[in-house]
């Protein structure tokens, strides 16, 4: 699962080299990846990589990659290359089709979540500004209104990131205390009597919970606030009818952020933004230039932070193309239930699970801190499967994410027995 040793350290030194005074073949380039580079990489593509939330890409996703890179299209519109344009107007109308967001919604295909929250929370700053008569496109942040800032006190690391970069702050937000699973207590929200944006999860990144988002969302809206839904892995749960009652409400949100190389599987990087309201996102993001003409098709640049961007568009529509409706259902259901078939095979050997199973999330226990990290330490050097550190409600513990296409029963149980294994010899 993770590289050996000797191949970082051969790694390390083939990059020691200097910059070669003169070209080189590229059979010998792509021999010497293949050879020196390769062996020092996470073989994290597998049905046995439970770290990061990681799903390996689907083999229809990496042919459509190379397909799409060789194509070498630069995908900002539709004079730029027509063929992406028109691939991405589809990308995104399937995957508000499957994730049964609104179909009016406008959205844009970003580097990950980070880029995707970034997107999100731009336009969110741009509409809660207007709404209180500040025109932030014209007259920056200088003297504006100030807005509240709202979020659990779970919240995804990357969202205080896009708060710093959005020129919002770290510090100020409202932290509402959430339950023994992460998710925000409705009875601790706050007023809102400022323009105010709250950001809810949909994935606890420890635990997969979702925070309650029909009554979160109610109290929000009727003071005129803005939601941003979170949801990097777990929006794709949308994706499944028996998921249904976790996700229920999302869809009433005013912007959504998500990975499609996380459940989606498909080949990194890959993020997704939408928003309600298309203005709202265009406003944000559109550009004019001497060479970038207004048009009257739908111009990627202007729902975009990027302008030159890789097409990104022909992965999303390959993997639900292999997939299908069904096949994105059948995916998601199978991971939950291969999550949940580990923590009961853990707990039947007196092992302690911080979280209620209710997505693809497992944190585990193994006594202290001490015993937990060796035990973690044991997994990941006996290489039948690899599951990583984390820290949850002050606990040490093992963060188990199944979220692979590749990921089988048989792996599952394999996975077990070497985390017992591991577990007993500790």
């Amino acid at each position: 699962m993770f590289p050996a040793r000797e191949a970082i350290e051969a790694l390390q030194i083939l990059m020691q080299e200097p910059l070669p005074e003169g070209p080189s073949e590229a059979n010998e380039i792509l021999a010497q990846l293949d050879n020196v580079a390769g062996p020092a990489t996470v073989a994290s593509a597998g049905g046995r990589y439970f770290g990061f939330v990681t799903g390996g890409a689907m083999p229809a996703t990496v042919a459509a990659n190379w397909l799409a890179t060789a194509w070498d299209q630069n995908s900002f519109n539709s004079v730029s290359s027509p063929a992406i344009a028109l691939i991405e107007e589809t990308a995104l109308r399937w995957i508000k089709q499957a994730l049964d967001l609104p179909a009016t919604a406008e959205g844009t295909l970003v580097t990950g979540a980070t880029m995707a929250n970034f997107t999100c929370l731009a336009a969110a700053r741009q509409r809660v500004l207007a709404d209180a008569g500040w025109n932030a496109d014209e007259k920056g942040l200088f003297g504006a209104p100030e807005i509240d800032v709202i979020v659990g006190e779970e919240v995804h690391a990357t969202i205080f990131k896009v708060l710093s970069l959005l020129g919002l702050g770290r510090d100020r937000v409202i932290r509402v205390p959430v339950d023994d699973q992460g998710r925000m207590r409705t009875d601790a929200l706050p007023t809102i009597d400022k323009p105010s944006i709250l950001c809810i999860q949909a994935g606890n990144v420890n635990s997969g919970a979702f925070d309650p988002a029909t009554e979160v969302i109610e109290h929000a809206h009727e003071a005129g606030a803005w939601v941003h839904v979170d949801g990097a892995f777990g929006l794709w749960a949308r994706a499944s009818e028996a998921l249904t009652p976790q996700t229920a409400g999302l869809d009433a949100a005013d912007s959504w952020a998500t990975d499609a190389h996380k459940w989606l599987n498909v080949p990194y990087d890959c993020g997704l933004a939408l928003v309600r309201e298309p203005d709202d996102l265009r406003r944000a993001m559109s550009i004019s230039g001497a060479y970038l003409l207004s048009s009257a098709q739908r111009d990627q640049i202007d729902y975009s932070p990027d302008s030159s961007r890789r097409a990104r568009a022909v992965d999303i529509w390959a993997a639900l193309k292999s997939l299908g409706r069904s096949g994105l259902t059948k995916m998601i259901d199978r991971n939950c239930r291969q999550a949940a078939r580990l923590a009961d095979g853990l707990r039947r050997n007196n092992i302690e699970i911080l979280n209620d199973v209710v997505l693809n999330q497992v944190v585990v226990a193994f006594g202290d801190a001490n015993r937990t990290n060796r035990i973690i330490d044991a997994v990941q050097a006996d290489g039948t499967c690899w599951a990583g550190a984390t820290v949850w409600r002050n606990r040490a513990a093992m963060r188990i994410s199944v979220s692979a296409w590749a990921t089988t029963n048989a792996d599952i149980e394999k996975s077990l027995n070497a985390i017992l294994k591991a577990h007993r010899q500790a």
